[in-house]
Order: structure tokens, then sequence, then C-alpha cells
């Protein structure tokens, strides 16, 4: 298999920075077109667990636009052939003193790269014992 060909790597790096500034802009229309249209896609979050593109799309519709704006400490993208990829991302919203995880699986569609599953989390700063 061939992992990372340089013009699949270029493809899904620019689908994902063009996803992270929808993502930062709140361009809901722009996201959803990114996710799957599909019953099998799914996306977990901080705080939320939704199985299918509707459900996914009808979370977007709702969030509230503010609190969105993150830098990106790590990320690791890598292509799998022609068709398969995936992006991962360590992040950190601005004034939260936590950290964050961003996975997502992409896909070559017919219609372009496309996100068929998404996991956010958070890791919650542990605090020293007394």
């Amino acid at each position: 298999m061939d992992i990372n060909l340089p013009e699949v790597l270029a493809e899904v790096t620019a689908a994902f920075e063009r996803y992270e500034t929808a993502l930062v802009t709140n361009d809901v229309a722009t996201l959803d077109a990114f996710f799957w249209r599909s019953p099998h896609t799914l996306r977990y979050g901080a705080t939320e667990n939704l199985y299918g593109y509707e459900a996914i799309q009808a979370f977007r519709a709702a969030r509230p636009a503010q609190g969105l704006a993150r830098s990106v400490h790590k990320k690791v993208i890598t292509t799998y052939g022609r068709d398969f990829a995936t992006a991962n991302v360590e992040f950190q919203r601005a004034g939260a003193d936590s950290t964050g995880r961003q996975s997502q699986t992409w896909m070559h569609t017919p219609d372009g790269w496309r996100v068929v599953a998404a996991h956010v989390s958070l890791l919650v700063p542990i605090k020293p014992a007394a």
C-alpha cells in the first residue's frame, strides 16, 4: 500500500485546512459539505454522539458561534492509497487550560474528500494531589 503519496497528501491536507478555517469561522455550509452525506457517517463530540449525516448537520445548525477560536499544536495527516486518510490534531481553545484532540477519517468520494468519522475529546488537566 502506498502511504502518503505526495499528490494525495497534498489534496487531503488542503481539504483539512479548508475544514479548519470553516470550523473556527463557523462556516456551517462548508462544514456540512465536508461530511459524507450518509447514515453511516458519525461524529463523537466532547458532549455528544452523532450518528448519520442529518444528526451532524442538525448539531452544526444549533451550535453557538462563539468561542470557536483555537490553535493547533500538532497535526498528523496520513493517507493510505488514493482513497483513504486520517487527520489527527491536538488543539487548544482560546482561554482554555485543557488540550483538545480531534481525529477524522477521510474517504475520497465522487464529490471529493469527505469526513466519514470524527471524534473530538478534551484532556482535562490533572490537578496535583494536595
